[in-house]
């Protein structure tokens, strides 16, 4: 995921307004203008480092010089610097914890989906672990950005990314059948169709009608192997791409992928990923003038 570098600007811009109202006022009134400092942002504890690219576009816009000491997708110990800035104090200071909220918030959401995926693979499974819609306001790039940084997938990106076709669309619209047939006819060849369902006769009846992928939506493991061996057994489970999601955790993650899914769906992993704890530490300070 990368967007075009003046849209990021924008958005990083906005955050800091958001933050700043009309200016930092403690920084204004106790640091003289024009002091011009060194600072490093460091990790205090393990994981894996995303949001890099953006703590750079955000140095940049606001006139300060960067220089990142690890990459995105970096495993990092604890104390490890990860980030150098050199520039005006208070437009450093400014910009402070606008850099560090999303920096850590990325790290985290990129640390949890990492040990998720590391999970699943050590187990011998090779199940997709994929985020869901369930991302912070404004932020869902950067979180959806941060999964794929730490290993996973970020499933839609927005309502128009993919079909799927949810428990309230059927309640109000009609069955599996009918309605998957309905939005193959009309939509593009471009969109691949996902239907949720709670049922196993509604997993052979979507992959009958030429649904692309299932979502078995707060189904136990025991039921979910069930389905599976369903469409095995009418020749169906190559044809058709399944995953599990609803109560699915990092407790019970391993028992979902070995009931022979191809994905599963978390919410916890953007919506419940706590921050990497990291802090930005100035080194040196040169003077500048006083007026």
């Amino acid at each position: 995921m990368a967007l075009p570098k003046k849209i990021l600007e924008e958005k990083l811009r906005r955050f800091v307004e958001e933050d700043v109202g009309h200016g930092d006022i403690t920084a204004f009134h106790t640091i003289p203008h024009g002091t011009v400092v060194e600072a490093k942002i460091i990790v205090k504890e393990k994981g894996v480092i995303a949001g890099v690219e953006e703590a750079l576009a955000l140095s940049e816009v606001f006139g300060l010089k960067a220089r990142a000491l690890v990459k995105d997708g970096s495993k990092v110990m604890p104390r490890t610097e990860i980030l150098h800035i050199e520039g005006d104090a208070i437009t450093l200071l400014t910009i402070e914890r606008t850099m560090l909220n999303l920096f850590s918030r990325m790290s985290g959401i990129a640390s949890h989906t990492n040990r998720l995926v590391e999970m699943v693979r050590r187990a011998g499974y090779k199940t997709v672990v994929a985020a869901t819609r369930k991302t912070a306001l404004g932020l869902g790039y950067f979180d959806k950005k941060a999964v794929g940084i730490g290993g996973g997938d970020p499933h839609r990106h927005g309502l128009d990314d993919m079909i799927l076709i949810k428990d309230n669309h059927l309640a109000i619209a009609g069955n599996v059948k009918n309605l998957v047939r309905k939005t193959r006819e009309k939509a593009s060849f471009s969109k691949k169709i996902e239907v949720e369902v709670s049922r196993l006769s509604d997993v052979l009846e979507a992959a009958e009608v030429g649904a692309d992928i299932v979502m078995l939506d707060n189904l136990a493991p025991k039921k979910i192997e069930e389905a599976v061996q369903l469409l095995k057994k009418k020749k169906l489970r190559n044809k058709i791409l399944i995953e599990a999601s609803g109560g699915i955790t990092e407790r019970n993650i391993l028992r979902y992928a070995a009931a022979g899914v191809d994905i599963v769906s978390l919410g916890e992993i953007t919506q419940s990923a706590r921050a990497l704890d990291m802090s930005l530490e100035v080194v040196r300070v040169k003077k500048g003038s006083s007026d």
